[in-house]
């Protein structure tokens, strides 16, 4: 009777071994130290919550990471030519145009997951320089970029001058231009938003906008990425205003 039990315990123990086996094989594991992509022009998975500025708030080490045992990502049909592109750049246009050459040589390039990414850096370098965070803004600028913007710190500093800016709402981006020269990708974007700022004096005194007035911002500014790099950051390379 004793031998019995004995072996129908050891051939459940087996079956059950033989089973963690198979789930282990068919599932994958995971080692508990896996992180998600902060970069804001990372593609975003749906459902999950990812803050280009930079993303490159400052990147991580890849474009998309897919889970052991996750569903492999879906990427948007190209078939629709009158569609791909809408409602950031207009069909005919040499942005349109240029999106499409992008897009040919880093079949990774989503123009969705672009723009979140171009809308998030955007706040997140305007609230920087705002609040003097160097660290910040040379993660998200080109290195001649982050000299301007260093300088005009510096000099704001000498000044005791602070500025106070507040986001309300990223109203329309808009695509002015895209191109693709040798292996750098440009994207020049029209962003319109609604912001509250102000400058303050040494003694606090406003000297410049309002504490509580909403004003429309017009700005234009070019992101570059080399899509040739394992680095899937875009970084700010130049900023101009409407005329």
């Amino acid at each position: 009777m004793q031998d019995s039990f004995d072996m129908t315990t050891i051939i459940f123990a087996l079956l059950a071994a033989f089973v963690v086996w198979k789930l282990r094989s068919v599932l994958g594991t995971r080692s508990g130290t896996e992180k998600p992509p902060t970069n804001p022009f990372a593609p975003r998975a749906p459902g999950s919550m990812r803050t280009q500025l930079g993303d490159s708030r400052s990147d991580t080490a890849g474009r998309v990471i897919t889970l052991p045992g996750a569903a492999e990502p879906v990427k948007a049909p190209l078939t629709d030519a009158a569609e791909r592109w809408k409602p950031f750049a207009e069909q005919g246009s040499t942005a349109w145009a240029g999106l499409d050459s992008i897009a040919a040589a880093d079949p990774s390039f989503a123009i969705k997951s672009f723009i979140d990414g171009a809308k998030a850096a955007y706040e997140m370098i305007v609230t920087a320089f705002a609040e003097g965070k160097r660290d910040v803004l040379r993660n998200l600028l080109v290195p001649s970029v982050y000299e301007s913007f260093d300088a005009a710190l510096a000099e704001r500093e000498k000044r005791g001058e602070k500025i106070t800016t507040t986001f309300v709402s990223i109203d329309k981006v808009v695509i002015d231009e895209a191109y693709l020269q040798g292996q750098t990708a440009g994207i020049k974007i029209h962003f319109t938003s609604q912001i509250i700022t102000a400058t303050s004096d040494q003694a606090g005194k406003v000297i410049d906008g309002s504490l509580d007035k909403v004003v429309q911002v017009e700005d234009i500014w070019t992101f570059i990425r080399d899509i040739k790099s394992r680095d899937p950051n875009w970084k700010l390379a130049a900023t101009e205003t409407p005329h």
